[in-house]
């Protein structure tokens, strides 16, 4: 019962870190308006790597080269998924760039399917479709032209599917809460050089900035990468994935609530389509993890 009581807690922290990594991109359109894009990464992730570090300060000392040279990797995805993602903002809407970058629930297991030169199975394959016609009907405008903004943040989850993929091999071989820390402080870096090389360093300029970035750095960020941490030791992948499927639907109700965006048929369809798409490529593991037998009767089984 205490393991149940443990899971539903965490189940209730990870909708928690879902909600506010929805709200992430009205902080990031916030943002946007005072500060570039890179800018933003840069401030965003340094913020978030000074709380973090300082919290988990003794795992941090403690690194090693590999752990570095990792983190190094996955902190540059980092910075490029952040970099297109608020670059597809600028022409693209809150709520639209939150069911784009939820393409990762489907993406990753496409691009397993190819690592292990399988064919994906068929609920993969209908979601694949679910999302693809959700994807059009979402981004096609007027004049059958998709907007740029769109396909930034598409390429964003193509990046985000990458990470998550080399994510879950790296964490096999290095200290996992230092590897993701340093993430932040490589991909806070990155921010920190083209913002140098293509914008002009500064720190927001008025209240609503200063907002968004420190909302972006203490809450999106530094909470969200601490909480998911502790919660994944104590839910199951699956349970995780379907949490992450709320998502876009937080994204484009605070950008409803917050940036006044409409609640238009183009996005309540097309939202629908990819949501209909990643809880189908969810439910196939969840259905398939049902079927294992528990190893003894003492177990409480999800």
């Amino acid at each position: 019962m205490t393991s149940l009581s443990l899971q539903g807690k965490a189940n209730i922290l990870m909708v928690i870190v879902t909600m506010f990594w929805g709200l992430s991109y009205t902080f990031m359109v916030m943002g946007l308006e005072s500060l570039e894009a890179f800018n933003v990464v840069a401030l965003r992730c340094l913020i978030a790597f000074i709380i973090a570090g300082l919290i988990f300060l003794p795992k941090m000392l403690r690194v090693n080269i590999k752990t570095i040279l990792y983190a190094s990797i996955q902190g540059f995805l980092l910075f490029t998924i952040f970099a297109l993602s608020l670059l597809g903002l600028k022409t693209t809407s809150a709520g639209n760039a939150g069911f784009i970058l939820s393409l990762t629930v489907v993406l990753v297991p496409i691009m397993t399917s190819f690592i292990e030169k399988r064919l994906p199975s068929r609920a993969v394959s209908f979601a694949v479709v679910a999302t693809m016609i959700g994807i059009t009907v979402l981004t096609l405008k007027e004049s059958l032209t998709f907007q740029t903004g769109d396909l930034l943040v598409a390429i964003a989850a193509v990046c985000y599917s990458i990470y998550l993929i080399l994510n879950s091999k790296f964490t096999k071989n290095v200290e996992s809460i230092s590897y993701g820390v340093y993430q932040l402080g490589i991909a806070g870096l990155f921010g920190a050089v083209f913002t140098v090389m293509f914008e002009s360093p500064m720190f927001p300029s008025n209240s609503s900035s200063w907002i968004a970035v420190l909302g972006l750095g203490i809450i999106c960020t530094a909470f969200c990468f601490i909480a998911q941490a502790v919660v994944q030791q104590y839910t199951s992948p699956t349970h995780t994935g379907l949490i992450f499927s709320l998502e876009p639907i937080f994204a484009a109700l605070f950008a409803m609530i917050f940036l006044g965006e409409g609640l238009t048929a183009q996005l309540v369809i097309g939202g629908a389509f990819i949501l209909i798409g990643n809880t189908v490529a969810q439910l196939e593991q969840f259905i398939a993890m049902k079927k294992i037998p528990a190893p003894n009767h003492s177990e409480t089984t999800l």
